[in-house]
C-alpha cells in the first residue's frame, strides 16, 4: 500500500464517520422549515428592557426611537446601564423616561447585568415578569415587546428572539460580504440550530442580544453570575447542568448591527471563540461528571459536548488530507512518479476541497432559505456573493479558534476595537417589517 492509498482510505473513513455521527442533526434541519406554534397572550405582563450602554451615546438613539414605536399596550420600561455617571448616554436615556443604573465596577457585560439586578429592590424585582437584554446598537421591530409577551405564554425559562441584519436597510453601500455572512451565521445558529433544539428540549445556543429571561430565573440565580467573554454561552452550559429550559421565538424580531469589515468581523469572532473556550474549560468537565453519575448521557449533554464535533472532524480530516496531498504531490514530482503525483493532486487535494466546499455551500443555502425574510433586502447578486463566500467564511473559524486557544493559554489580554457604527433607516424598516406573524413564514 502506497502513502497515497493510506491517506485516501483514511480520508474516506474519517468522512464516513463524520457523516454518520452528524446524521441526526441533518435530519433535524427539517425543523428549520417548520413554522413554530403561535399563541396570542391571554394577559399583558410587565417586561423590562435592559440595555448595557457604556459609552454608546452615538448609536443608542436609534434603539430609543424603535422603543418609542412599540405597539404593546401593556407595561414595559427601559433600564439603561452605564459605567460612568458622566456618560452622555444618561441624558439621552432620561429624555425618553428610561431608568439609568450606574455600575462603576464592570469589566464585562456580566458585571453590568449583575449590577443592575442587584440594584433592584425586592419590590421592584417582583413587579417584573421577565427581562429582555438588548444591545445599544440594536433596533426593535414595532411588534417586538408584544411578541415577547406572547412568548411568555409558553412555559420556558429563557427565550431567544430572531435577529435580522440592521446594516444597510435602505442603503446598500453599508452592507458588505462580511456583514452579510455574519447575518447568515445567525440564520445557521437560530433557524437551523435553535429550532431543532427547541423541538428536542435541548438548551439553545444563547445570544445576549435579544435574550429574554423570566424573573424567576434571575431570582434563582441571585442576579447574573456569568463573567466570561461570552456570558450568554456560559448560561447555555449552566442550563445543561441545572435544567434551565429555553425556546426560540422567531416572531419577535430585532435588527442587529453586523461587523462590516474583515478586521472587525475577525475580532468579534475571536472574542466569541475565546469566550467559548473559557466556558468549555469551566463547565464541560462538570457536564461529563453529571452524565457519568447518571450513567447515561442526555440529549442536552450530548448536544453540548459533541454537537459540533462531526463537522470539526470532517473539516480537520479534509484539511489534513489536502496538506498531505500537497506534500505527496511534491514528493512524487521529485521522485519521478507522475501518475501518483496527479492522483495525489486530484484525489487528495481537488476532490476533498470540492466536497467540503459543496457541503458548506449547501449548508449555507439551507440557512438562507430557512431564514429567507432576513435576507429580502439583499439583491440577487448580494445573495449569490454571500453564498459563494460563505464556505471560506465558515472555514476561517478554524484558524480563529486555534489562535484564540493559544492566546487564552498564554493568558494574553484579549482586546478588540468597536466596529464602525451605522445609523438606521426607520422608514426602510417599516416598509420591510411584517406585523402579522401568522401571515409570514418566520
Amino acid at each position: 500500500m502506497t502513502m497515497f492509498d493510506a491517506f485516501l482510505i483514511a480520508y474516506i473513513v474519517v468522512s464516513a464517520v463524520a457523516v454518520v455521527t452528524y446524521m441526526p442533526r441533518l435530519v433535524g434541519f427539517c425543523y428549520a422549515f417548520k413554522k413554530p406554534p403561535y399563541k396570542q397572550a391571554a394577559e399583558k405582563r410587565k417586561i423590562g428592557i435592559i440595555v448595557p450602554a457604556r459609552d454608546e451615546s452615538a448609536v443608542i438613539g436609534d434603539l430609543f426611537a424603535s422603543i418609542a414605536r412599540q405597539d404593546y399596550d401593556g407595561d414595559f420600561d427601559v433600564n439603561v446601564i452605564v459605567k460612568d455617571a458622566n456618560d452622555p448616554t444618561i441624558l439621552l436615556a432620561e429624555a425618553i423616561g428610561a431608568k439609568v443604573f450606574v455600575v462603576p465596577d464592570q469589566t464585562c457585560k456580566g458585571d453590568a447585568l449583575d449590577g443592575f439586578f442587584k440594584a433592584l429592590t425586592p419590590e421592584q424585582m417582583e413587579s417584573y415578569d421577565a427581562f429582555v437584554i438588548v444591545d445599544a446598537d440594536g433596533v426593535l421591530s414595532p411588534s417586538y415587546v408584544r411578541e415577547l409577551n406572547n412568548a411568555l405564554e409558553w412555559n420556558y425559562d429563557i427565550y431567544i428572539t430572531r435577529k435580522y441584519m440592521k446594516n444597510g436597510l435602505g442603503d446598500r453601500d453599508k452592507r458588505t460580504v462580511f456583514s452579510n455572512n455574519s447575518a447568515l451565521t445567525w440564520a445557521m445558529l437560530d433557524d437551523l440550530g435553535n429550532r431543532y433544539r427547541t423541538a428536542h428540549d435541548i438548551p439553545l445556543t444563547m445570544c445576549g442580544q435579544g435574550m429574554m429571561v423570566r424573573r424567576a430565573l434571575v431570582v434563582k440565580l441571585g442576579g447574573w453570575p456569568y463573567r466570561t467573554l461570552t456570558e450568554d454561552y456560559e448560561l447555555r452550559l449552566d442550563s445543561v447542568l441545572k435544567g434551565f429550559t429555553s425556546m426560540y421565538w422567531p416572531y419577535a424580531v430585532l435588527y442587529t448591527e453586523e461587523a462590516p469589515s474583515h478586521r472587525d468581523n475577525y475580532n468579534r469572532r475571536m472574542r466569541w471563540l475565546t469566550g467559548y473556550i473559557q466556558c468549555d474549560e469551566k463547565y464541560k468537565k462538570q457536564i461529563k461528571a453529571q452524565a457519568k453519575r447518571r450513567g447515561k448521557m442526555s440529549k442536552a449533554e450530548r448536544d453540548c459536548l459533541y454537537g459540533i464535533y462531526p463537522l470539526a472532524l470532517f473539516a480537520a480530516g479534509t484539511i489534513f488530507t489536502m496538506i498531505a496531498g500537497i506534500v505527496l504531490a511534491v514528493g512524487y514530482a521529485f521522485g519521478g512518479t507522475p501518475d501518483l503525483m496527479m492522483k495525489s493532486i486530484l484525489f487528495l487535494i481537488v476532490v476533498p476541497f470540492v466536497i467540503m466546499y459543496v457541503l458548506l455551500f449547501t449548508y449555507s443555502i439551507l440557512a438562507m432559505s430557512a431564514s429567507w425574510e432576513a435576507f429580502t433586502m439583499l439583491s440577487t447578486g448580494e445573495k449569490a456573493a454571500t453564498l459563494l463566500i460563505s464556505p471560506f467564511y465558515l472555514l476561517e473559524y478554524i484558524p480563529i479558534y486555534i489562535v484564540g486557544f493559544f492566546r487564552l493559554k498564554r493568558k494574553a489580554k484579549l482586546t478588540w476595537e468597536t466596529s464602525e457604527r451605522q445609523h438606521y433607516d426607520h422608514a426602510a424598516e417599516n416598509a420591510k417589517n411584517t406585523e402579522d406573524p401568522e401571515n409570514t413564514d418566520q
